[in-house]
């Protein structure tokens, strides 16, 4: 079963259970459609997950603006709604296995420094699309470029 029928089935089986849920997948099934539209052809399942990492950026971001405004009620919600979004996704590689692929991808390349930061990340998305937060990614590349 492709990516999109398992959300349309979770969607149906929250919409007996869980309002969040409910609402965080209809809002994902909108966004996808939306990127359907956009390409004109219907989503695969790379294209489903970029959405999704997407909306997984946008969650995270919110509950960082949530937080610096004091509001808890908003960020309760925003974690909430990551949760779901976050059991979508492929299991996140941890810190130790990023930095790994990091040093993989700047020895490939031969990257001497930060001014190769650009060439390294070209390299390295494409391998943990999904699996790793970019902004994350774009921490260790620039930490082991400066050492380097």
């Amino acid at each position: 079963m492709a990516l999109k029928d398992n959300i349309q089935e979770a969607l149906k089986r929250a919409l007996k259970q869980q309002r969040v849920e409910v609402a965080t997948l209809r809002l994902l099934l909108s966004e996808i459609r939306n990127a359907e539209i956009a390409q004109q052809k219907p989503a695969d399942d790379n294209k489903v997950l970029d959405v999704i990492a997407k909306e997984v950026k946008r969650r995270r971001e919110s509950i960082e603006a949530f937080k610096k405004g004091n509001r808890s009620d908003l960020v309760a919600q925003e974690e909430a709604e990551l949760a779901v979004l976050m059991s979508y996704l492929p299991k996140q590689m941890s810190r130790a296995d990023i930095i790994a692929a990091a040093r993989q991808a700047i020895e490939a390349i031969g990257a001497k420094g930060p001014s190769d930061k650009g060439k390294v990340m070209s390299q390295l998305m494409p391998q943990l699309k999904g699996k790793a937060d970019g902004k994350e990614v774009s921490d260790i590349v620039s930490e082991l470029l400066a050492t380097s």
